[in-house]
């Protein structure tokens, strides 16, 4: 027994410092989980940022890194980006902005979290006709599916969930907190 009380003492602790935790409500059993804070989520969607969009071969837009917030509220998070429209269609490159929400799903092929179900705001062009600023918007769903949808926030390295592989747990609910995005882990599905 005093074997067994050590060892869960240390493994306790060895999540804790690892990124991973385990949840203890009243009358309940621990909850594993994995913290993502936002500055890793960010550095890891910096990496697939500046990407160009073309609308209809009228304009290309080209979006830039999201500055990405979190949305514990909602359970999503959020993503605010400049966006640059150039093309045949217009005279010179206009700024714009961009605001786009979304909820996170795990893909366990590649162990990654991703962006899905996307709620989109509108494409703000200050020097745009609002004409034109409106045809954009009208594209603007198809564009967010076609930049950020599936977009790769987070990668679980085998380092990172080793024990709770061994346990036979999987990532479960994904949660949006002040802090970062918890991953709870659970029993794997037979």
């Amino acid at each position: 027994m005093l074997h067994r009380r050590r060892f869960l003492t240390t493994a306790t602790r060895g999540l804790v410092l690892g990124g991973v935790a385990l949840r203890v409500g009243r009358g309940a059993q621990a909850q594993p989980s994995y913290t993502v804070p936002l500055a890793q989520l960010q550095e890891m969607v910096a990496q697939k940022f500046p990407r160009s969009v073309p609308v209809q071969g009228l304009l290309d837009l080209t979006l830039q890194v999201p500055r990405l917030r979190l949305l514990p509220e909602v359970n999503r998070l959020g993503a605010a980006m400049a966006v640059d429209a150039a093309g045949p269609a217009l005279r010179r490159s206009h700024a714009g902005l961009f605001d786009v929400e979304f909820a996170l799903r795990y893909e366990a092929g590649d162990r990654t979290l991703r962006a899905h179900q996307l709620t989109l705001g509108r494409l703000e062009f200050p020097t745009l006709k609002p004409a034109v600023t409106e045809l954009i918007n009208a594209y603007a769903p198809v564009l967010a599916e076609q930049s950020l949808r599936e977009v790769t926030l987070h990668q679980l390295r085998p380092q990172d969930t080793a024990l709770f592989d061994g346990l036979g747990l999987q990532p479960g609910a994904i949660t949006v907190t002040a802090k970062g995005l918890r991953v709870a882990f659970v029993g794997q599905q037979p």
